[in-house]
């Protein structure tokens, strides 16, 4: 039997450094989504924008975000990710969570902050992948910056979805659908890309294109406009391409310091 998983990818304007409005926001959308969705994937920093001021956003805002990410996990029966302002151990981290609907939360942390924007002076890096596995897949998510570097996300843990969320301004957009599409042929893969789309109180324009790719670099799905998209990925896919092509077999072994 073919295992599959239908993902909503939810392409929205963000209301700046105001995470109950986009958590108002974001919950009308998510209740329109339909019923039959396995996994719903929201983008970087969606309670507040890419702000690199996260001392105006309270510092209980994270842990009320994540209350609020498993309530709507358990009401809609699906996973939920994003990534957001979260404050812990005297320090703020750009922290994807990773929601299933039975509350189970796992996190990733930035590895590589966007220098350009000073976010590595404002949010601590984290420095391990995270690797998830849900209805018989396993999920490699990643925050924006993230995709400019191979390395970090080359699949040695042979896992079948990588997932970036972002905040990926419009002058810019042709590296991220270059990037995307080159993640997933190199990994053999799904690569899926869910960008935020309006303008922030930073000047900055975000023209949308989220998007996936299956493992051969065909987009199943693109879109800029805001709305929400849905694609269903197979596992028999995966394992076609792979068993057919074997590329993965002849990758380079490194280890990362």
């Amino acid at each position: 039997m073919d295992e599959q998983l239908k993902v909503a990818l939810v392409q929205t304007s963000l209301v700046w450094e105001d995470p109950r409005a986009n958590r108002e926001d974001l919950g009308i959308k998510i209740d329109a989504i339909s019923s039959d969705v396995d996994l719903i994937i929201l983008p970087e920093m969606f309670t507040t924008g890419f702000t690199m001021s996260p001392q105006n956003i309270g510092k209980d805002e994270g842990p009320q975000t994540l209350i609020w990410m498993q309530e709507k996990a358990k009401q809609k029966d699906a996973a939920l990710m994003g990534s957001l302002i979260f404050y812990e151990n005297e320090a703020y981290t750009n922290r994807l969570l990773f929601i299933e609907p039975n509350g189970k939360t796992s996190i990733y942390d930035k590895r590589h902050t966007f220098t350009l924007a000073g976010e590595d002076k404002v949010y601590k890096a984290g420095d391990e992948r995270l690797i998830v596995n849900y209805k018989g897949f396993k999920i490699c998510p990643m925050i924006c910056y993230d995709l400019r570097f191979p390395v970090w996300a080359r699949n040695t843990e042979e896992y079948d979805i990588l997932v970036y969320v972002a905040n990926w301004p419009e002058p810019r957009i042709m590296a991220w659908d270059t990037l995307l599409k080159a993640r997933a042929i190199e990994n053999m893969v799904y690569c899926i890309g869910v960008n935020r789309i309006g303008s922030d109180e930073a000047g900055h324009k975000y023209p949308g294109h989220s998007v996936v790719f299956d493992s051969l670099g065909k987009d199943l799905v693109f879109s800029s406009k805001e709305e929400i998209v849905t694609a269903t990925l197979s596992k028999k896919h995966i394992q076609e391409v792979r068993n057919k092509l074997k590329f993965l077999n002849d990758r380079d072994h490194f280890s990362l310091e």
